[in-house]
């Protein structure tokens, strides 16, 4: 991976191609990211750039970070994040980095934290059907059979069972990027990605 950056999801929208046909996109503020501190093969074992997003007060900074901020001669930031890129020695501390590092075309990756739905039941969690509805079928939107009868005895592990749905890291790849504006710290992407309006969003160089 040669190239990422931060991102904020501010929502979707609508846009025509150029033979006219409508498509749904996704638009991105991007960047600008600041790089906070650049990870060494020597020192660190690994080379990775770490980044920061989205500038804060400095009161809401915690006093470790304030000092970090300080060291990279950048200003308090909510995110600091690594990137692993491959060529992350040739990157600057204090430098930053911003949605022109993509251009229209450019296949990406995208990960965020998906919507939390909290406590669902199995119809809603995996799309299993429902029972008879009827008077005294005492069998609605319940789980159904928990297992074998005499032999295992047993639920198997890995059951689709209710419990808590969403709120969890997902990635989606192979998105196509639309349109680049860099006055504006803006990327378009073709579809959806995850997550709600607002969220941290991880916009890589694909690795499909």
């Amino acid at each position: 991976m040669k190239k990422a950056i931060l991102g904020k999801k501010l929502g979707m929208s609508q846009m025509f191609t150029e033979d006219g046909a409508m498509i749904a996109v996704t638009v991105i503020q991007a960047g600008p990211c600041p790089v906070t501190q650049v990870k060494t093969l020597d020192r660190d074992g690994y080379e990775a750039v770490q980044v920061a997003f989205s500038p804060i007060r400095e009161k809401l900074c915690t006093k470790p970070m304030k000092g970090h901020f300080q060291k990279a001669g950048v200003a308090p930031h909510r995110y600091v994040r690594e990137l692993k890129l491959e060529n992350a020695s040739s990157y600057e501390v204090g430098k930053n980095i911003t949605a022109d590092v993509f251009e229209k075309g450019d296949r990406v990756d995208v990960t965020a934290i998906s919507k939390g739905k909290g406590f669902q039941g199995v119809i809603k969690r995996y799309g299993q059907g429902r029972g008879r509805m009827t008077h005294g079928s005492r069998y609605h939107r319940r789980v159904g059979s928990m297992g074998a009868c005499s032999y295992p005895g047993e639920v198997f592990k890995h059951k689709n069972l209710p419990g808590h749905m969403g709120s969890v890291r997902v990635t989606v790849q192979n998105l196509a990027v639309v349109r680049v504006d860099a006055e504006r710290n803006l990327i378009v992407l073709k579809g959806a990605i995850p997550g709600a309006k607002g969220c941290l969003c991880t916009i890589r160089e694909t690795v499909k």
